[in-house]
């Protein structure tokens, strides 16, 4: 119909799933997103860090063989988690340049993807974590994983995070006062 509320016009703008609109609901400040903000390029698209998920032989020293080939290509791992399965690991991992890390490592041979996640400051406090994770839990934001990395300058925490609806849970998280960061230098 004719009504052009805020939340009318964000609904009609974006098409999310159903958890979105509840998102749209309860939060008491506009999800819309104009790209004005720091973060987003010129055409108003949010930039986020991106991650390396590579597929890594589970067998003795195969994990080693990759971080040895990016310390000699020069390649700082900010943060990163492995998980495995029977016949292979997934090593995820943040870097000081993400696109490089995919080259090389496809150059050697190994299959792997750039992703986008969400980094966000954490407090380093007791419950730092707790506070993120409730916000997120409250709206409804579903996690597939997390991990952690810090700031080289402070030593502060960042959680290192991805999840359905990306875009989503990062309109979340700045909606309830949380840093979100689009890049992990300092």
């Amino acid at each position: 119909g004719g009504d052009n509320s805020a939340e009318t016009q964000v609904r009609e703008r974006f098409t999310f799933s159903k958890i979105a609109s509840i998102i749209i609901h309860k939060s008491t400040v506009p999800v819309a997103f104009d790209g004005a903000d720091a973060g987003t390029d010129r055409r108003g698209v949010v930039i986020m860090v991106k991650q390396n998920i590579i597929f890594v032989a589970n067998k003795a020293g195969s994990l080693q063989d990759v971080t040895e080939l990016l310390a000699e290509k020069g390649i700082n791992i900010y943060g990163f988690a492995c998980f495995d399965a029977p016949e292979f690991a997934l090593f995820r991992m943040v870097s000081d340049n993400a696109e490089e890390v995919e080259k090389v490592l496809t150059e050697a041979g190994y299959m792997n993807r750039l992703t986008e996640v969400i980094a966000v400051d954490l407090k380093d406090e007791v419950g730092g974590l707790n506070a993120v994770l409730k916000v997120l839990k409250d709206c409804n934001v579903n996690l597939d994983y997390i991990y952690t990395s810090y700031h080289r300058k402070s030593s502060q925490p960042i959680m290192i995070l991805q999840g359905e609806e990306l875009f989503v849970t990062e309109n979340v998280l700045k909606s309830n006062g949380f840093h979100v960061l689009d890049s992990l230098e300092d």
